[in-house]
């Protein structure tokens, strides 16, 4: 365990090796589970704000689930996720050509539509935050659907936090990253 400002680590964020591989999973994290996407508080008014910049990307499905049961939806525990279709993808995934599940409020962001790239619990996933009075513990998320991106991890050499890079300094702060890393390579790694 790590423990980094107000924040506490798990081992496993160092130890195991991670990297999406899309071509064989097809975005089976927007598909499998019980909830959608998990959102905080402050992404429910960026997702109201932008919504109608990515409805154009969201599928007929996707925009009557929305319709239906709201921007999100609040969970039997009072936390915030997307609403699903029929319980199982996101209403926010689409399809690509491929048949690789996506995510449309990503797309309106890369059309330069919205400045907002997906709620950070996707883009810091295999990683969960569980948020504390006093910290926020951040823990890998190990799901047998995701064995290929811990292979192909493995295979490229690439950890778990090397890969969530980006969303790590989107939520924390690149200081924050950077004294992780150090972190990250004095410690002895598991035998």
């Amino acid at each position: 365990m790590i423990v980094l400002q107000n924040t506490v680590i798990s081992d496993d964020i160092r130890d195991n090796f991670f990297v999406c591989n899309l071509e064989k999973c097809k975005g089976a994290c927007c598909v499998e589970g019980d909830l959608g996407a998990p959102l905080e508080e402050d992404e429910l008014k960026i997702l109201a704000d932008n919504y109608e910049h990515i409805k154009p990307y969201m599928t007929g499905a996707g925009k009557l689930a929305v319709e239906e049961q709201g921007l999100y939806i609040t969970d039997f525990e009072g936390d915030y996720s997307t609403p699903t279709i029929e319980n199982r993808e996101c209403a926010y995934a689409l399809y690509d050509e491929r048949g690789i599940l996506k995510c449309a409020i990503e797309q309106a962001y890369y059309d330069g539509k919205i400045s907002w790239k997906k709620p950070i619990s996707c883009h810091l996933y295999p990683i969960r935050i569980t948020k504390y009075d006093d910290f926020e513990a951040l823990n890998y998320d190990r799901w047998s659907i995701c064995a290929s991106a811990c292979n192909f991890g493995q295979d490229l050499g690439v950890k778990v936090y090397q890969f969530l890079k980006e969303p790590l300094i989107r939520k924390y702060g690149e200081g924050w990253y950077n004294e992780l890393t150090q972190l990250m390579e004095e410690k002895p790694e598991k035998v």
